[in-house]
C-alpha cells in the first residue's frame, strides 16, 4: 500500500454530509484519491499552519467539556475516601469492611453496563451531549442523596446506583476523544482528559479540609456536606455537558464546511476506511480482538494502583502522623505530580511517535512506591515519597495504553467496544483495590501493598508480550505490502501497521 501523507486535505470540492471520507490506494503508486459523496477530488499538502490551527479548535472544542465531565466524575467517585476521614464510618455505624463494601459495589455496574452504553451512544441518532449531560445530571443528584442518608444500607444502595449512571461517562468521553484524533495526537489528549480527573482529587481534598468546618451546621456533619456539596457541583456542571458536548465528527455542524471536510479527512488518511455504521460489522472479531484485551489487562495492572491512590491516599497519609485535617491537603501535591508526569511524557511520545520507552520505566517507578511501602521503610517521610512514586508511573502509563488502543482500532463500532472494555472492565482493579486494605492490618496493609506490588510487577513482562506481538504483526504486513501486485491493495480494516 502506497505511503500517504497525513498532513493533506481535500481540494476543490467542500462537499461535507454525514458521511465519512474514504480513501483508495494504489499499490506501489504515490497517486492516491478521496471520495466524497460519490465526488473525486484531488489530495494536495495541507499547510502546516492551517492543520495546526484546525487541531487548536479540535483541543478547544473537545478537550476542556470532556476533562471537566472526568473531573467531576472523578470528584464523585474519590470525595468518599475524604468523607471517611471526616466521620463517615461511625456517623453511619458502618461494620468493619463497611468502607470496603461501599467502594467495590460502585464498579459492580461499570461490568455490567459499560459496553451497552458506549454502543448506544455510538448509535447515529443519539446526540452524545443529551446522553453524557442527563447521566451527568442524575449522578449530582444521587451523589447528593449520599448526604442525606441515615444508614449503611442507604448508602450501598446510593453508591449502586452512581454506579450504573457512571458508568457511560468516562467511556463517551474517551469514545468521542478518539473520533476527533490521529493516532500519534491520542496519547496527549488522553493525558489531558485524565489530568482534569486527577484535578478533580486535589478538588476534592481541598474542599474536603475546607468542609469539614461545616461539621453540625443545619444538624448535619461534615461528611454529608463534602457529598451535597460535590453534588450540587456535579448538577451545575451538568449543563455545560448539555450545551457544550460535541457530536461525532461526521455529525457535527460547530466548524465551517471545509474544517469540516479536512477533519474527516485526516482521519481517514491516517487510520484508513473507517466504518461508522454500527450494524453491519463482525462483532465476533471485534469482541476476540486481543489487543483491546492485552491493552485492558494493563490499565487493570495500572488502575490497580490508581484505585489504591483514589480511595485509601487520605487514609494512608492520616498514618504517617498527620492530622485528618492535614492529610486532606497532603493529598494534593500527590495527585499533582502524576499530572505533571503524564503531560510531559505524553508530549514527548507524541513529537517521538512512540510509547514504549516511557511506559516501561513508569512501571518501574510505581514498582519501586510499592516496595517502600510494603517494607514500611522508615522515616514516614519515605513512605509519603512512595506515593508520588506510585502516583508518577501510574498516570504515565494509563493515558499511554488508552491512546495505543484507540490509535490501533478501525472504526466507530471496534472504537465503542474497545473504550469500553478497557474503561470498564480495566477499571474491575477497584474491586481488588477496595479489598486488599484491611482495616484490621492498618496501618502496615501487608495485602494491600503486597497485592498492589504484584499485580504492577505483573504489568512489565505483559507490555514486553505486548510488544513482541505488535511487532511481528508489523513485519508480517511489510512482507504483504512487498508481495503486492499492481492493481492490489490491502484492506485498510485488517491489514495495517500497529503503533506502541
Amino acid at each position: 500500500m502506497a505511503a500517504i501523507s497525513e498532513k493533506a486535505v481535500l481540494g476543490g470540492s467542500a462537499l461535507v454530509d454525514e458521511k465519512l471520507a474514504r480513501h483508495t490506494v494504489t499499490a506501489k503508486s504515490s497517486k492516491s484519491e478521496l471520495h466524497l459523496q460519490g465526488v473525486q477530488a484531488e489530495v494536495y499538502s495541507l499547510d502546516p499552519q492551517a492543520d495546526r490551527r484546525l487541531t487548536n479548535k479540535i483541543d478547544l472544542k473537545v478537550i476542556p467539556i470532556m476533562g471537566l465531565l472526568y473531573l467531576i466524575c472523578f470528584l464523585d467517585r474519590t470525595n468518599i475516601a475524604n468523607a471517611r476521614l471526616a466521620g463517615l464510618e461511625k456517623g453511619l455505624n458502618m461494620p468493619p469492611a463497611g468502607f470496603n463494601t461501599a467502594l467495590w459495589i460502585f464498579y459492580i455496574p461499570f461490568v455490567l453496563f459499560e459496553v451497552p452504553s458506549n454502543w448506544l451512544m455510538a448509535l447515529k441518532w443519539i446526540k452524545p451531549n443529551i446522553f453524557l449531560g442527563a447521566q451527568m445530571l442524575i449522578l449530582g443528584v444521587l451523589a447528593m442523596c449520599q448526604g442525606f442518608t441515615r444508614s449503611y444500607e442507604g448508602l450501598l444502595v446510593v453508591r449502586f446506583l452512581m454506579g450504573v449512571v457512571e458508568t457511560g461517562l468516562p467511556a463517551g468521553a474517551g469514545l468521542l476523544i478518539a473520533s476527533y484524533y490521529r493516532k500519534k495526537e491520542l496519547s496527549l489528549r488522553f493525558a489531558l482528559f485524565f489530568a482534569f480527573g486527577q484535578s478533580g482529587s486535589c478538588f476534592s481534598g481541598l474542599l474536603a479540609y475546607a468542609l469539614m468546618d461545616f461539621n453540625g451546621a443545619s444538624g448535619l456533619a461534615g461528611w454529608s456536606w463534602i457529598f451535597i456539596v460535590e453534588g450540587l457541583v456535579t448538577i451545575a456542571f451538568s449543563a455545560f455537558v448539555f450545551v457544550f458536548t460535541p457530536h461525532f465528527p461526521a455529525q457535527d455542524r460547530w466548524l465551517s464546511k471545509e474544517d469540516q471536510t479536512q477533519l474527516l479527512a485526516r482521519p481517514q488518511l491516517d487510520k484508513g476506511d473507517e466504518k461508522s455504521h454500527m450494524v453491519k460489522v463482525g462483532w465476533p472479531k471485534i469482541v476476540l480482538d486481543y489487543k483491546i484485551w492485552l491493552l485492558t489487562v494493563l490499565f487493570f495492572c495500572a488502575d490497580m494502583s490508581a484505585g489504591s491512590l483514589s480511595s485509601f491516599n487520605p487514609t494512608i497519609l492520616s498514618q504517617l502522623g498527620w492530622t485528618e485535617r492535614r492529610a486532606q491537603v497532603m493529598t494534593i501535591p500527590v495527585w499533582i505530580i502524576g499530572i505533571v508526569g503524564a503531560l510531559t511524557t505524553t508530549l514527548l511520545s507524541g513529537r517521538l511517535n512512540t510509547r514504549w520507552p516511557f511506559i516501561l520505566p513508569a512501571i518501574v517507578v510505581s514498582i519501586l512506591g510499592w516496595i517502600l511501602h510494603l517494607k514500611q521503610v522508615d522515616p514516614p517521610a519515605v513512605r509519603y515519597l512512595a506515593q508520588f512514586a506510585i502516583s508518577l508511573g501510574t498516570f504515565v502509563q494509563m493515558p499511554m495504553y488508552i491512546g495505543i488502543l484507540t490509535a490501533n482500532l478501525r472504526g466507530r463500532a471496534h472504537q465503542s467496544f474497545g473504550t469500553a472494555v478497557l474503561l470498564g472492565i480495566g477499571n474491575c482493579a477497584n474491586f481488588v483495590s477496595s479489598n486488599v486494605f484491611i482495616s484490621a492490618q492498618s496501618p502496615h496493609y501487608p495485602v494491600g501493598f503486597g497485592t498492589g506490588l504484584a499485580i504492577t510487577v505483573l504489568s512489565f513482562p505483559i507490555m514486553l508480550l505486548t510488544m513482541v506481538i505488535f511487532i511481528v504483526h508489523n513485519k508480517s504486513i511489510d512482507r504483504k505490502i512487498a508481495a503486492l501486485q499492481p492493481g492490489e491493495e490491502l484492506d485498510d480494516q485488517t491489514d495495517y501497521k500497529f503503533v506502541y
